[in-house]
Formats: structure tokens, sequence, C-alpha cells
């Protein structure tokens, strides 16, 4: 019986671990995601930029 408990306990436990680690990866997911569309939004004012400069040498 007290083996039961114990692999009842190490499974809860293991399950606790799990889901801890798939919510911090939401987490670092939509810091990611969030760093990549503000990229995104400051990158097309760049091209913007370089199309009313033209190219260099010209």
């Amino acid at each position: 019986m007290g083996c039961l408990v114990l692999v009842f306990l190490l499974l809860a436990v293991t399950f606790v671990g799990i889901g801890f680690a798939i919510h911090l990866l939401w987490i670092v997911a939509l810091i990611f995601f969030l760093a990549w569309v503000a990229g995104y939004a400051f990158s097309r004012g760049e091209r913007r930029a370089w199309r009313r400069r033209g190219w260099p040498g010209a």
C-alpha cells in the first residue's frame, strides 16, 4: 500500500512540474512573439526610409 502512495505522489509531482514548465514556455513564447512583432513593425519603417534614399552609390 505504501508503494502505491509513493507512486501516486511521484506522478502528482511530475505532472505539476510538467504543467509549470508548459506554463513557463507559453510565457516565453509570448515574449518572443511580441519581440518579433515589434521587430517587424520597426523594420517596415526602415524599408520605407531606404526607398526614399535610394540605392547606395546611385
